[in-house]
C-alpha cells in the first residue's frame, strides 16, 4: 500500500510540474520571444489539456506561452545582414544606435521590427560565448 502512495504522488507531481511549466516554453524554448503569428495547434492542445484536468495550471499554461511567445509557429524565413553593414550602426561610443539598425533590418528583410518594445530582450555576449558555439567574431 506504501509502494501505491508513492507512485500516486510520484504521477501527481511530476504532471503538476509539466503543467505549470507551460508546454511550448517546454518543448520548443527556441521560440521564445516572438511577438505574434500562427498559433501552434500542437502547442494550445497541449494547454487545453492541461485546462481540462487542472484548470488553474492550465491557465497558468497558456499564460506563460503566449507572453513568452512559443506558441506561435515560426516564420520559417531566415534573412543575412552583411556583417560591414551592421559596422555601421555602432555608434562611436561602442553602442548600437537602435534607430540605425532598424532602418538596416527594414531595408535589408522588409520588416519593421519593434526595437522600442517593452519586451524586447538584449543580451550581451562575449567571445568565450562565440567560442563555445563554435562561432567566429566577424564583425
Amino acid at each position: 500500500m506504501r509502494m501505491q502512495s508513492r507512485l500516486i504522488g510520484s504521477v501527481v507531481t511530476v504532471t503538476l510540474v509539466t503543467q505549470l511549466t507551460a508546454c511550448g516554453t517546454l518543448f520548443f524554448p527556441d521560440r521564445r520571444g516572438q511577438i505574434e503569428g500562427k498559433i501552434d495547434p500542437v502547442v494550445a492542445a497541449l494547454d487545453a489539456i492541461g485546462i481540462l484536468f487542472y484548470v488553474i495550471p492550465g491557465l497558468i499554461a497558456f499564460g506563460i506561452d503566449f507572453a513568452t511567445g512559443a506558441i506561435y509557429l515560426p516564420d520559417g524565413e531566415t534573412a543575412q545582414v552583411d556583417p560591414v553593414d551592421l559596422q555601421q550602426t555602432i555608434g562611436a561610443d561602442g553602442q548600437v544606435d537602435k534607430q540605425q539598425l532598424k532602418a538596416l533590418i527594414e531595408r535589408e528583410t522588409g520588416r519593421s521590427l519593434p526595437l522600442d518594445d517593452p519586451r524586447l530582450l538584449q543580451q550581451r555576449g562575449s567571445l568565450q560565448q562565440l567560442a563555445s558555439y563554435g562561432l567566429q567574431p566577424a564583425a
